[in-house]
Order: structure tokens, then C-alpha cells, then sequence
């Protein structure tokens, strides 16, 4: 048998508070994850009560509603470690902005993510308008037009748009909230970082990008 693991630092008491601290603790729990040694079990109902009190978070993550890319499971998370927002395709909007720059102003987060994935059925959409294909009706439009100049810049004809989009519209995420006029200072001053990463969905592992 291996020896036993040592369990996470409590939510909140990661030492210094840094972002390199909090992304250290977020890609420890996907190794924990990949490994199938998860230390954050099913039973949650006193992990939920211990942080019922004044929550502080290390980190938020901005990621895709895709059903197969659970934000708290694939970085072995429990209560009150990481705020979480969704979007199809991470796009942000003013209400996303309004969250991220809440959480990094009232909570001292040090840490934002932007976390896309393979096979991302939004950067699909986008890629189809791009290559001349019916724009959707509704919101929905919205959402992919906010993708489509990724797929412009890796170039629409190509064979691997999607994959290659994916990780460009990522980072071109990255760029907005690092330009946002209330995460710039703090990000200049090294309080604060925004960082990309992939997440695949065979081995569930997730890849830095920045």
C-alpha cells in the first residue's frame, strides 16, 4: 500500500495567499483527480457546515457549462475553495466581469482561470458561422459571435480550426480580463493573475496555456 496522502490545505489558509500558491493548490487536486485519488468524498455534509461561515475562497474559475467538465470535481474541490461562473464557451458579459472583479475586490482572490475544453459544442457553433454556415437565432447568436473572432484568427478553412480556436479564444479571454480596468492594477502589481488552461476530456487532466 502507498503511503497516505497528506489532505489539502483548508479552504482560504493557503500560505501567502499568492497566486502562484492558489495555482499550485488547484493543479495539485487535478493530479489528485487524474490519479483517481480524489480526498474530497461524497459526503459532504461536513464540509458544507464547516464553511457556512465567512467564505474565503482562493481562486475562481470561469469554464463552459458543458455537462463533462465539472469545475469543483476535476480540481478535487470542496466547500468554500473556489468560486465558480459557467458560460457556454466561457464567454464573458458585463454580469461575468461584474463577478470576477467582486470576488478579487471583496474577497482578496488572487487567482482567476479560464479554463476551455475539447470538443467545446460553442466553438463548434462558431466555427460553422465563421465558414459561412446559418448564424443562430436568439441569444444565442450573441454567444457566438464572441467566438467567432478566434476562429477568424486561426483562420476558418483550416482542418483543426476547432481544436486550434479553442485554445485562442482562451487566451483571448485571458487578454480581456487582464485589460478590465479593475483587474489591470491589481494584475500589474502582482496581487493578481489571470491564467488559460485546457481540460481534456478522455484523461482529465488540465494543461496550463499561460
Amino acid at each position: 500500500m502507498g503511503s497516505p496522502q497528506a489532505p489539502p490545505p483548508a479552504p482560504g489558509r493557503l500560505a501567502g495567499g499568492t497566486p502562484r500558491a492558489a495555482l499550485a493548490a488547484l493543479f495539485a487536486g487535478n493530479r489528485r483527480f487524474v490519479s483517481g485519488r480524489p480526498v474530497h468524498g461524497h459526503d459532504v455534509t461536513a464540509a458544507a457546515a464547516s464553511a457556512s461561515g465567512e467564505q474565503q475562497p482562493y481562486a475562481v474559475l470561469l469554464g463552459c457549462i458543458d455537462s463533462r467538465v465539472p469545475l469543483e470535481a476535476i480540481f478535487d474541490q470542496t466547500f468554500g475553495s473556489i468560486c465558480v461562473i459557467r458560460t457556454g464557451g466561457h464567454v464573458l458579459d458585463r454580469a461575468v466581469l461584474g463577478s470576477i472583479e467582486y470576488v478579487v475586490d471583496a474577497l482578496g482572490v488572487p487567482l482567476a482561470v479560464v479554463l476551455g475544453h475539447e470538443r467545446c459544442g460553442a466553438v463548434g457553433a462558431a466555427v460553422e458561422v465563421a465558414r459561412g454556415g446559418k448564424r443562430p437565432g436568439g441569444a444565442l447568436a450573441h454567444l457566438v459571435d464572441q467566438i467567432v473572432p478566434a476562429v477568424e484568427e486561426v483562420g476558418a478553412a483550416d482542418p483543426r480550426a476547432h481544436p486550434l480556436a479553442v485554445r485562442r479564444h482562451v487566451l483571448r479571454t485571458v487578454a480581456a480580463l487582464r485589460a478590465e480596468e479593475r483587474l489591470a492594477g491589481p494584475v500589474a502589481a502582482g496581487r493578481v493573475d489571470v491564467v488559460g488552461a485546457l481540460y481534456d476530456l478522455a484523461s482529465g487532466e488540465v494543461r496550463l496555456l499561460t
